[in-house]
């Protein structure tokens, strides 16, 4: 039997198109997903890489609004924030410069001159260079204040003179070495006066002073004395107005000065006028002539300083830059 040969159909092409297609379409998704996942920071996702820019970049320029945004907030900023810097700008009044001190007074800066002293001395009754005799007694003292009026004493090594030698004040503020019989010797400043009868030569010693002398229950020592001129004395010498002085009546005391004061004068007219002194230790101008003017005073060894500048402050001590030399 002869056998008959079959021909195979011919393919189908539409078919094998239509199948190629998907094929295809899947090896290029695979393609596009294998190009992604290599690409730098694949595999994060769209998600991250969109958070990562928004983090990065601003979403408008600095220092523009952006509409889409709500109107800035007016509350006060957050107290977490970073402090104000230490090295800001100070307020003004953090660095106000403080106003200039006040000048000091006339009194404090009262400036003085010095004048050779005269040939003829004016000490009074109580001469440099000269020994007295007498007798010492003693008061108490108590704050040590006394006639002279110079107020309480720090040092109680002082004595009151006899009513003669005393000679109106003339020797208050005087320092004498006292010497004794049994050869002790002691330093006292004169602040006070010994009324009558205490007689010339006489000198009543506070308690203290007496005692480095001998004891109180001898009652009266024989004495010689004389006058020093410290080397001990302030730096400079004070003025002060009486209480109650003004430019139509006032007193003045020379304070602190190292050798007695014989006399005092004020600047009155064009001239010198010297003012009369009361047993109190103050220089008196009845009509206030030269009161708050230039002062003139002289020592006992005739030394002559002039102070101006002293204001008429009463029951004020005024300091001066002058002091009388040490002789």
């Amino acid at each position: 039997m002869k056998a008959t040969k079959h021909a195979a159909p011919p393919p189908n092409r539409r078919r094998g198109l239509i199948m190629g297609i998907p094929v295809a379409l899947v090896a290029v998704g695979v393609l596009v997903f294998l190009a992604f996942a290599l690409l730098p920071g694949g595999g994060g996702g769209a998600e991250p890489a969109a958070a990562s820019v928004a983090a990065t970049e601003p979403s408008t320029p600095p220092g523009t609004a952006d509409p889409a945004d709500p109107a800035p907030s007016t509350a006060p900023p957050s107290s977490t924030g970073p402090a104000p810097s230490a090295t800001g700008t100070p307020s003004p009044s953090a660095t106000r410069t403080p106003p200039p001190s006040a000048a000091p007074a006339p009194s404090a800066t009262t400036g003085g001159a010095r004048t050779v002293p005269a040939t003829a001395s004016p000490a009074g009754r109580v001469k440099p260079g000269t020994s007295y005799q007498g007798v010492a007694t003693s008061y108490d003292a108590a704050d040590g204040n006394g006639a002279c009026s110079f107020g309480p004493s720090d040092d109680l090594m002082i004595a009151a003179m006899n009513h003669t030698d005393y000679e109106t004040s003339k020797a208050c503020g005087a320092t004498v070495l006292v010497r004794a019989a049994n050869g002790a010797s002691i330093t006292v400043r004169i602040v006070n006066e010994c009324p009558l009868p205490c007689a010339p030569g006489q000198l009543d010693l506070s308690h203290e002073a007496f005692g480095k002398l001998a004891d109180l229950s001898v009652g009266r020592l024989p004495i010689t004395w004389s006058l020093l001129s410290p080397g001990t004395a302030p730096a400079t010498m004070s003025i002060r107005y009486k209480a109650g002085s003004s430019q139509w009546w006032c007193g003045i005391q020379v304070v602190g000065h190292r050798n007695p004061v014989a006399a005092l004068e004020v600047r009155s007219g064009g001239g010198w006028r010297q003012l009369s002194r009361t047993d109190y230790n103050y220089f008196l101008s009845p009509d206030g002539s030269g009161c708050g003017g230039p002062i003139r005073v002289t020592d006992v060894y005739g030394e002559q300083l002039t102070v101006d500048g002293i204001a008429v402050k009463p029951d004020v001590v005024q300091p001066t830059r002058v002091q009388f030399a040490r002789h």
